[in-house]
């Protein structure tokens, strides 16, 4: 666990999904910034937040717990995101890079959770 979070490629690939998502959602209706637009984006910031935090607790428990609710928030914001196609904010060319990005971040860290457990 020695390192840095800016090391893991978990958090590098979660990072280019905030991006993705604030990209997004600048085009999102005015009355949604603080609704849909602004739950998307925490949900968002939420995933390399967490990784970056749980890393820096240098407890391989304390990292799991952590990459779990990142896990958590990837499921929150596509759910978001398919509301959002729902509302006829995002069409399914914009929507479905970022829904790849979000199985591409899950994958990563159920791998990285998985190696932990092995590690134990």
């Amino acid at each position: 666990m020695a390192g840095s979070y800016r090391d893991l490629v978990a958090w590098q690939k979660s990072l280019d999904l905030v991006v993705e998502v604030y990209r997004i959602t600048e085009h999102f209706p005015k009355s949604e910034m603080y609704g849909l637009t602004s739950q998307l984006r925490r949900a968002a910031v939420s995933v390399p937040s967490n990784v970056a935090e749980g890393q820096a607790h240098h407890s391989k428990q304390e990292f799991r717990h952590f990459l779990r609710h990142s896990r958590g928030s990837l499921a929150e914001l596509e759910t978001q995101l398919l509301i959002a196609q729902k509302l006829g904010f995002l069409d399914d060319q914009t929507a479905a890079p970022v829904l790849d990005r979000i199985n591409e971040v899950n994958r990563i860290l159920a791998g990285l959770i998985g190696s932990l457990k092995l590690s134990s």
